[in-house]
């Protein structure tokens, strides 16, 4: 007897039966400008910014790393893909950019659709705060490559500014003010570290009195989207240059933006840390 897809580990009914699950959430993030449904080779996006003189797109991919070990431990899934598109945006949004559209990438070793569709409803409640689609992706069953219950995450979005309101860095003085926006955690970095120190002393799901939660619900807190507070401020203010503070640190990620000669000068006591740093 031949030896079926199936058989090697691979359904692809159980595919099908995904995309009917998630096929209505990810239409709930479309708007005029998607121009074809789900299920295309190709995502279409009508590509003209009226309003605009001189439109640039911004581009950014990313994954969520080892905080997906902490879902799959905790068994929550619903987080980490709108954590993956709140990290997407902040990476645009430092160049000025706003976002237009998101494409995700689920690689598995054993697709179970309930658990994908939970993936895939965090990435659309991303797209529909944020105001973007989710116009494409892809989902990859590899057994031999992941184990059953693994899964990895990845994704690409697509922002516009206007090319005289990009912001690099090049215009930051001297005499500058450097702030920072409270984080809602550790975000989407450190994982591996926080791994290591914290489960050698409790478990995943131990309560922590500081924390008023469990260490499992606290590290599992959705990545924030500073998108809002971030569009508010370059409405109002002269913005010379923005960081994404990320696996790098303060320092480490807002250097990459300084012009050549300038330093920073932080004040490490200006701000209470959170109980979980």
């Amino acid at each position: 007897m031949p030896l079926t897809y199936a058989q090697a580990g691979v359904s692809v009914d159980e595919g099908d039966r995904f995309v009917r699950l998630i096929r209505r959430d990810v239409r709930r993030t479309f708007n005029p400008r998607v121009l074809r449904d789900i299920g295309a080779f190709g995502a279409f996006y009508d590509g003209r910014f009226p309003g605009m003189r001189s439109p640039v797109l911004v581009s950014s991919v990313d994954g969520v790393g080892t905080k997906l070990l902490v879902a799959q431990m905790a068994g929550q899934h619903g987080s980490v893909g709108e954590d993956l598109v709140n990290h997407c945006v902040n990476d645009i949004l430092v160049c000025g950019a706003r976002p237009l559209f998101f494409l995700d990438y689920f690689a598995t070793g054993r697709l179970r659709p309930e658990t994908a569709a939970q993936v895939i409803h965090g990435f659309t409640r991303g797209c529909r705060r944020n105001g973007c689609a989710l116009i494409g992706g892809e989902t990859a069953e590899m057994p031999g490559m992941y184990s059953e219950d693994e899964y990895d995450l990845a994704g690409t979005i697509v922002g516009v500014v206007e090319r005289r309101r990009i912001i690099d860095g090049r215009r930051i003085r001297k005499g500058d003010v450097l702030v920072g926006l409270r984080s809602s955690g550790l975000h989407t970095n450190g994982y591996s570290l926080a791994r290591a120190v914290l489960f050698k002393h409790f478990q995943i799901s131990s309560y922590i009195d500081e924390l008023g939660t469990t260490i499992g619900e606290a590290l599992l807190k959705v990545h924030r989207s500073y998108l809002t507070p971030v569009m508010l401020i370059l409405g109002q203010f002269p913005v010379h240059g923005m960081a994404h503070i990320t696996g790098g640190g303060i320092a480490g990620n807002t250097e990459r933006v300084l012009p050549r000669g300038r330093r920073l000068r932080i004040d490490w006591n200006a701000w209470e840390r959170p109980p979980l740093f």
